[in-house]
Formats: C-alpha cells, structure tokens, sequence
C-alpha cells in the first residue's frame, strides 16, 4: 500500500482548520475555513475523488479523525461520503478508547506503535493508504521516510502562521513534482513523489 497525503494548504504552508472556524484553534488560530473561497469543485472535488477511488484504507490522527467521523456518516447516498464510509479507517491515538471510535471500520492504532504498524500496512497488498489532514503525524510520517505521496492543494492565501506538516528537523528531503493542475479559483493541485536516490 502507499502513503498518500492529500493537504489543504496556505502559501505559507499552513494546513490548520482549512474546513471551518471551530475544527482547530491552537495557538489561537483565528482563520479557521479559509480554503473555502477557493475551492474549486471541478479541479479539487475531481482530485479527491479520484485519490478515493485508489485508496484500500484511510489514516487519521485523532483530531482529524473527530472531525470527520462527526460529518460523513450521517450523509450517507452521497458517493463520495459513501466511499468515506465503506473503506477500512485506522486512527493514531492514545487517547480514544475503542469505544469512543464509532465510525463504522474503525482500527485504533496506539501512538507510540504508529511507524511500526504503518510500515506493516505498506508491506501489504492493496491500494493506497489515504490521508487527508493529521498534519502531526503527517509531520512524523515524512520525518521517518514513510509518504510515498504528496497532493498539496494549494490556495492562494497568506494565513501568517499556523500548523504545518513538514519537519523542522534540517532533513533535506527531493521530492519530484508529478503533475499540477490549476483552478479557476488559483487553487493548485500539485502531486509529489520522493525524489529517487
């Protein structure tokens, strides 16, 4: 299976709370929603579909996985939320209980057995293993060389600080850009693959 993560992101590189006010305000993150205004249905709804459509799996950390466990259950007949529903979910936490992951194919994943039971599921066979937020594991994955690929949706908006994915380690890590596709918005969808040795 492949890591695959798909961030919504500022031009700063910020990935905090993209879908509305009250999903994250650490620190006193006070932009929460801003992709809104940019998001392009045809180029950005298509690239999540499409990534969907590939995925055996869906990874969260915690939050994320609150997040979207609140939302997509219940709108269900919609094929993109049915999609989200159907697929197996695992979520890095050690503070949620078995009982706390109601979201249908859930496996709780404890945080300190993380990079190990991640590097067991791209051993297996399948599709890919979707993300889509989680920017601390996220951070943590492309630290430990475990992303086999990045889709950045990038909006065209300056946030001036916030929550990132990438490690402030003084790793240098090539990446290859793959593709990009722009929106009417100026929003772009730009895939990424490590660069080979």
């Amino acid at each position: 299976m492949r890591v695959v993560v798909s961030e919504f992101m500022s031009l700063d590189g910020v990935v905090q709370a993209p879908g509305g006010p009250e999903e994250d305000t650490d620190g006193g993150f006070a932009h929460g929603g801003w992709s809104h205004p940019y998001f392009d249905p045809e180029v950005v709804g298509g690239a999540f579909a499409a990534g969907l459509q590939q995925a055996s799996a869906l990874l969260y950390g915690r939050r994320t996985y609150l997040t979207m466990a609140a939302a997509w259950p219940e709108r269900a007949g919609d094929p993109f939320a049915d999609l989200l529903n159907g697929l197996p979910k695992y979520v890095v936490t050690d503070t949620l209980g078995d009982a706390e992951l109601t979201w249908q194919n859930t496996t709780r994943i404890a945080g300190g057995e993380a990079l190990a039971r991640i590097r067991e599921l791209r051993a297996a066979e399948g599709g890919d293993l979707a993300m889509m937020g989680s920017p601390t594991l996220v951070r943590a994955l492309l630290a430990a060389g475990l992303v086999d690929e990045l889709q950045l949706i990038v909006m065209p908006v300056l946030l001036g600080g916030g929550k990132s994915i990438f490690p402030t380690d003084g790793t240098k890590r090539p990446f290859d850009l793959v593709s990009t596709t722009t929106g009417k918005t100026g929003v772009q969808v730009c895939v990424y693959r490590p660069a080979a040795d």
